[in-house]
């Protein structure tokens, strides 16, 4: 009787993609599964087919980078997907590769264009440049066993995903640390999303610090939709709120907007600080105190992730963190 990976993965009670990338020694797989799974092999004389293996090795010259559904105006505009692609370009250049794109307005558009890619052999790998809940493409990559790199941090087996990304609860803490050292006691921290990992771990980092400090921790407030802005008004009112955490500089300058049509003065009234130092955080006045995430280096770094596990060399650890840095300019003040 022929034994088969299927045979293997029930053995072992693992997937049969993990017993995949155990046998291709992928980095992402732990020490103890791969003597587990090893074991197994062993006991029922599984033989891998290498040369069946070699001639399913891709052996394409590009890469694919996965935007997120590019569904709202304020997605479109942001500039940091495209700080990251062209930091990925760059990086791809020395490593004799080239890049595409997979774009769609929707999960699902999005979905089969990353198929049509995968089965078509036009790229030997992907970088996804966000992180949501059960995301049906990093499910797909992983079944297939298909080499990927995520930049944000994974919702779930972050120990099986090689990832890139900044301490984000660590940017959300400091964030609210500097409001609290201007004075600041009533903070708010407003988001536009509730489904990507940065959120979570921002606005968790912002409740460590006011905890910490025994200041009041005010419920996240989501402003999606148009009606949802009038509520701004009213929660800064009973609040008493002097300062604000935006979740990106883009949707800090949609606050600052809003505030100044309430009558309020940033920062003379309302302090506002945000995320990521983009091109838009000195578009205007008054300028955008910020976090530098160092886009370009996450871009990079991705790449150069990526090309490593499409060579098939041993990656030392599956998280890659970049630093970040406070950048003061005009919109937080002393109170």
């Amino acid at each position: 009787m022929t034994i088969t990976v299927k045979d293997v993965a029930r053995a072992a009670g693992v997937a049969t993609s993990t017993v995949s990338r155990v046998i291709n020694d992928h980095p992402s797989i732990s020490q103890a599964t791969k003597r587990k799974v090893q074991k197994v092999m062993d006991e029922l004389g599984y033989v891998p087919n290498i040369s069946a293996r070699n001639l399913g090795k891709r052996t394409t010259s590009a890469v694919g980078i996965i935007l997120p559904p590019l569904n709202s105006k304020e997605r479109l505009a942001n500039p940091f997907f495209l700080e990251i692609i062209e930091a990925i370009n760059g990086e791809a250049r020395t490593h004799n590769l080239t890049t595409a794109l997979a774009i769609a307005k929707d999960i699902d558009t999005l979905f089969e264009n990353v198929k049509a890619m995968h089965t078509e052999k036009q790229v030997g790998g992907f970088i996804i440049t966000y992180s949501v809940i059960d995301d049906p493409i990093m499910m797909y990559l992983r079944q297939h066993d298909i080499p990927f790199v995520l930049i944000g941090q994974p919702y779930n087996n972050p120990s099986e995903t090689v990832y890139v990304d900044n301490d984000n609860q660590l940017l959300g803490q400091e964030a609210t640390d500097y409001l609290i050292t201007q004075g600041h006691k009533e903070i708010l921290f407003i988001t536009n999303t509730t489904v990507e990992n940065i959120f979570y771990e921002r606005y968790f980092g912002y409740q460590k610090a006011m905890m910490l400090e025994s200041l009041n921790v005010h419920q996240s407030l989501t402003l999606n939709e148009h009606n949802d802005y009038i509520i701004l008004e009213d929660t800064i009112k009973r609040t008493k709120a002097t300062a604000i955490i935006a979740l990106d500089d883009i949707f800090a300058l949609r606050i600052i907007q809003l505030v100044e049509l309430y009558g309020y003065k940033v920062p003379d009234d309302i302090s506002v600080i945000s995320f990521n130092n983009s091109i838009f955080s000195t578009l205007t006045h008054p300028y955008l105190t910020t976090l530098d995430i160092e886009t370009s280096k996450l871009g990079q770094k991705a790449m150069n992730k990526l090309a490593s596990l499409i060579r098939g060399e041993h990656i030392d650890g599956t998280r890659f963190v970049i630093p970040h840095r406070l950048i003061e300019r005009e919109t937080v003040i002393k109170k």
